[in-house]
């Protein structure tokens, strides 16, 4: 049995470009693994068992079978190594889902490197597999800073940044990444509005200009949106900007103790609020007697 963690990511900014001819759009992004983490733990099925299986270890909750991609990567790790091994994943929720916070991709992710590690195969089948599984997989099986590009497939690493703290806030929004686009296209392709430069962090400075394109598309489809843009600016008395396609919501604060303070202004009824700080991996992987 081995054991992993799981980070979220978010979007220090995005901008779109118009839709090319395959359908997509071409995209550059700012990626950031985040200490917002769900768990993993992955193990070989007992005799009586004899089964595969997948279930919520705790937390929210856990689609079953090949709905989930977390499954979906382990099964294609063994289908690569043409192992008939019946194998059980528990399944620990805690980013939440349609948040745009990259949780099914980073549980992709650490799902691919505890069945890799488990079943003994080539650590090159995580990079051959994670475009399989969705566009986000690959930097989340990296993780850490990176410049994304393409359509969200390829991954620049970069030197890690930190130095700040987020405060993230996903309101009670639903937001499809399909409808986004195409409201963006349906738009005629509006840019975001930047944030003040000196209102970033210094180390994010040079990856000015911070924006996000998707915002007009995001509150054009779902107006609340920009009602709880306002009321967080107001309260934290600083810049809020979107992660992604949306819902999440995003501030810069000095430190984590700062962020956390923030989350006690947060109006009610979001579906989520936490602080939280840049990380250096998309995933730990655990032994069975190390503590996670």
């Amino acid at each position: 049995m081995i054991r992993a963690t799981a980070n979220a990511k978010v979007n220090l900014g995005l901008r779109v470009g118009r839709v090319r001819p395959d359908g997509f759009h071409p995209l550059s992004s700012l990626f950031q693994s985040i200490d917002w983490a769900d768990r993993l733990e992955l193990r070989l099925a007992s005799e009586e068992e004899n089964d595969d299986g997948i279930a919520s270890w705790s937390g929210g909750h856990v689609v079953d079978g090949f709905d989930n991609l977390a499954w979906r990567a382990v099964a294609a790790v063994r289908a690569a190594t043409e192992t008939e091994r019946r194998l059980r994943l528990r399944l620990d929720k805690q980013i939440p889902v349609a948040a745009g916070l990259g949780g099914g991709s980073a549980d992709a992710a650490a799902a691919l490197h505890l069945a890799v590690r488990l079943l003994r195969a080539p650590g090159e089948l995580v990079d051959e597999l994670a475009p399989t599984l969705g566009s986000d997989v690959p930097f989340c099986a990296i993780g850490g800073t990176a410049l994304v590009t393409g359509r969200g497939d390829v991954v620049e690493p970069l030197d890690p940044i930190g130095g700040y703290a987020l405060g993230l806030v996903v309101p009670p929004v639903e937001l499809s990444t399909p409808r986004v686009f195409a409201k963006w296209d349906e738009l005629g392709g509006p840019a975001g509005v930047p944030l003040p430069h000196l209102t970033l962090p210094p180390v994010l400075r040079p990856h000015a200009p911070v924006v996000n394109d998707l915002y007009p598309a995001a509150v054009a489809v779902a107006p609340p949106l920009d009602d709880w843009r306002s009321e967080l600016q107001a309260a934290w008395g600083r810049p809020v900007l979107m992660s992604g396609s949306g819902p999440t919501l995003l501030a810069f604060f000095l430190d984590h103790n700062e962020a956390d303070a923030a989350m006690g202004e947060v109006p009610a009824g979001a579906r989520a609020a936490h602080a939280t700080v840049p990380v250096r991996r998309g995933w730990t992987v655990f032994d069975a007697d190390e503590k996670m």
